[in-house]
């Protein structure tokens, strides 16, 4: 067993870009040192542009994907990210039951980037109800915390409901948002809003919370406390979203090896 590389089991989407989904949470996790387990969660059809259709995994092989591989590895977090179906999110809900003690982080994919929706009302409602309450870190977008909290009437005001819900942490992101910089709030059920602020860059990116919510579920992986956790997770995606590149004809996609000096 290599004790120094943790692993991080996810459940994500096949983004043919590599932009986005599991392709995504593998050059993250392994440009911060975990190894990453992908479970399918989904097969979709889409572009640096938009998204065009979506193939759910059948509940019962996506229950059988993650088993097998927790039955055989240790998992220090788990990452979930697109889900497809109502029956995913309630396969899903039964094994971090089985799993409690492993810590979650939960990207609640609603958009893609071009506008395609992923997620209906009744997987939205899924999500609030059945995996909100077991995550120990949610990451939304302004857009994303508006349809799990439609009630409410604010954002912060949305992030204090959905803590309600159950969940320990919220990072809502201000990508979204007419801010001249990009302001992050991290919400918490044990502290006040802490409150983080990033330079804006110029372009749109594909898979950007993708690469956020891997990033933290690795450093969690890591050990790290909550807080490292996600201010290096941010820094992380920072700049691989300003190494980026336009490699379509929509939006850039991340370079997640930005690190690495030999690039050509």
């Amino acid at each position: 067993m290599n004790a120094n590389k943790p692993t991080v089991l996810c459940f994500s989407g096949l983004d043919p870009t590599g932009g986005a989904g599991l392709q995504a949470d593998i050059e993250t996790l392994f440009s911060i040192g975990c190894h990453c387990t992908p479970i399918a969660t989904a097969l979709t059809v889409q572009n640096t542009q938009n998204a065009i259709s979506l193939q759910a995994t059948e509940a019962a092989l996506l229950e059988q994907q993650a088993r097998t591989i927790l039955k055989d590895m240790t998992v220090q977090c788990f990452k979930i990210g697109l889900l497809g179906s109502v029956e995913s999110v309630e396969v899903l809900h039964i094994i971090l039951k089985d799993y409690s003690s492993i810590p979650v982080v939960l990207d609640p994919i609603a958009h893609a980037g071009g506008g395609y929706e992923f997620g209906n009302d009744e997987i939205i409602e899924a999500i609030r109800n059945l995996l909100i309450p077991l995550s120990t870190v949610l990451t939304p977008n302004t857009e994303e915390v508006r349809k799990l909290a439609p009630t409410a009437d604010s954002l912060d005001a949305c992030a204090n409901e959905l803590l309600d819900q159950g969940c320990e942490h919220i990072l809502l992101t201000g990508t979204h948002g007419q801010t001249t910089g990009v302001v992050n709030k991290w919400f918490s059920t044990h502290q006040d809003v802490t409150i983080f602020n990033w330079p804006r860059l110029k372009d749109v990116y594909h898979g950007s919370g993708c690469t956020l919510a891997a990033a933290i579920a690795g450093y969690i992986a890591h050990k790290l406390n909550m807080h490292d956790a996600i201010q290096q997770a941010q820094r992380f995606t920072w700049e691989s979203l300003n190494h980026g590149s336009r490699m379509g004809f929509g939006q850039h996609i991340p370079n997640r090896s930005y690190w690495n000096k030999q690039e050509l």
